[in-house]
């Protein structure tokens, strides 16, 4: 429903969180339901069996109430108190793996549902995210591990799902170590994304992540949407992650730029400069053009309080007073391009180069926060992951530029602030070039790694990139790698001649899946 109301993909910030209240009350229904079953093969009063119990239910992995209710029932029935005991345990046995089974079913129900329904466009299924992995309670855990092994174990004959867009949050004390409650979940989704791709991981340790963070308050918890969208800090309300989103974003082609000032690095910054305002106009026209729509123009995201602040708003009110919680990015695209020009190298190539860039990012940072000052709006700055848009600039600047070796001679132009994927690099040094990017990005960021071969082969070298990319203080991690896929069988995996599972040769997809993303 929420799709037919907004442009763009939607997150939810902490499933895990939402998903254990339903567990509960699930549990708590089944258990009734089971103990109400079982007593029909008993002698007891059943219904003051079940009006003693009733504030007594065990919840799920928790049986400790059984003890005081077995000794409330021997009282009452007079009934030794163990043999109460047993009867209520094996219910309780019973419907924690009843609850198991349910939870797998709906987790994998998501899933199904999330690649198969049509946006308003018709033309694709909606843009969905999923962001879990720090609810430690046994209700918030089972989603995560149902979840994940649902993802496991894929669509259909075991295609690769691709929505939604799984992102395990990862957090020191929850998660990351040995010891931490979760970390058997960490496990799992490093084994899950070594097959599937997703999960992706989100660091919530990151300083500038960190900083929003609230140990009871999952909202605060950094999230994100698809391929690096982040939504946290508000002038003008909670610095929470749910509730709100990203208003719009308009990038800028750096290597326009860098060509039009003719390798003039004053030039540049004036360019910078004008294209910066021009973006800061535009969307604040937009702004305040949707800002006159009505309530009523949004009856689900509005209408059922989706949005921050919008329960407190009439059918026919206008919207502005509420959009002020959104954040209103400006991207780039081409950083490497842009250096190549200028330099005659991109930041992976020199550090010369690398301090530019981290000097061209912090400027337009700095402009973001005195728009925040000017406006009293959300502003941020945004590395652009929009594939059409590294392509499209691209074209743009062939025609009227020409082609320049190293700056518009490929197809597209390299996303955001990563090294070119043509340019071989070890992936220490990817990271640790492109992680100072991600402090400056505040409406995100991501950090891609390739591999080749089968990582499923190799999970310490899977998990001790994350680990990696977690330490360098990245946002927002991802690693792609080849899946080839059988169709005769189903088998997944890294298939040279003939699948390994069935032996055929004539149904092989060697089209490797990848991330939706020019990386």
């Amino acid at each position: 429903m929420n799709n037919t109301d907004q442009f763009g993909g939607q997150s939810i910030a902490c499933f895990d969180y939402g998903m254990a209240e339903g567990v509960r009350k699930s549990f708590k229904k089944d258990f009734k339901k089971n103990l109400k079953a079982a007593l029909k093969y008993t002698n007891y009063d059943n219904d003051k069996v079940l009006e003693i119990a009733e504030n007594n239910y065990p919840t799920y992995l928790n049986n400790e109430c059984l003890k005081e209710l077995s000794k409330k029932l021997s009282d009452k029935f007079n009934v030794i108190e163990e043999i109460i005991y047993d009867f209520l345990n094996k219910v309780y046995e019973n419907t924690c793996e009843q609850i198991e089974d349910e939870t797998y079913q709906a987790m994998e129900s998501v899933i199904f549902n999330l690649n198969s329904m049509h946006s308003r466009c018709g033309s694709q299924t909606p843009f969905s995210s999923l962001n879990f992995g720090t609810d430690t309670s046994p209700e918030g855990r089972l989603v995560t591990e149902k979840l994940l092994l649902s993802q496991e174990e894929g669509l259909g004959k075991g295609e690769t799902p691709i929505f939604p867009i799984t992102v395990f949050k990862m957090k020191e004390g929850i998660n990351y170590n040995p010891g931490d409650p979760n970390y058997d979940l960490f496990k799992l989704a490093i084994r899950v994304s070594a097959k599937r791709l997703f999960p992706n991981f989100v660091n919530v340790d990151a300083p500038y992540n960190l900083q929003y963070y609230k140990p009871d308050d999952p909202r605060t918890e950094i999230a994100t949407m698809g391929c690096r969208t982040r939504t946290i800090s508000n002038v003008n309300g909670p610095e929470i992650v749910t509730s709100r989103g990203n208003f719009s974003f308009t990038t800028i082609n750096l290597p326009k730029l860098a060509i039009e000032s003719q390798k003039n690095i004053k030039e540049f910054y004036k360019l910078l400069d004008k294209y910066m305002e021009l973006a800061k106009n535009q969307i604040l026209w937009r702004y305040h053009l949707i800002g006159k729509r009505h309530v009523y123009n949004y009856p689900f995201l509005l209408g059922q309080g989706v949005w921050m602040d919008s329960e407190k708003l009439k059918p026919n009110d206008t919207i502005e007073k509420i959009l002020k919680h959104a954040s209103l990015s400006i991207g780039f695209c081409g950083l490497a391009e842009c250096l190549k020009f200028l330099t005659g190298k991109h930041h992976g190539e020199s550090e010369e180069s690398q301090k530019l860039g981290l000097e061209i990012i912090g400027h337009m940072r700095e402009m973001t926060d005195k728009y925040i000052k000017d406006t009293h709006l959300n502003w941020s700055v945004f590395a652009t992951p929009a594939e059409s848009t590294a392509g499209s600039f691209q074209r743009s600047n062939q025609a009227h530029y020409g082609i320049i070796k190293g700056v518009t001679d490929k197809e597209y132009m390299t996303n955001s602030s990563h090294v070119p994927v043509y340019y071989p690099i070890k992936a220490i040094d990817k990271i640790r070039i492109e992680a100072p990017y991600h402090a400056l990005c505040n409406a995100g960021a991501i950090m891609y790694v390739e591999m080749d071969g089968d990582p499923t082969k190799n999970l310490s070298a899977f998990e001790k990139i994350v680990r990696t990319m977690h330490d360098y203080d990245c946002t927002y991690c991802a690693i792609n790698h080849p899946i080839d896929r059988c169709s005769n069988c189903g088998y997944n995996g890294i298939i040279d001649n003939e699948c390994p599972v069935c032996g055929q040769k004539d149904h092989i997809n060697n089209q490797h899946v990848k991330m939706p993303c020019i990386c």
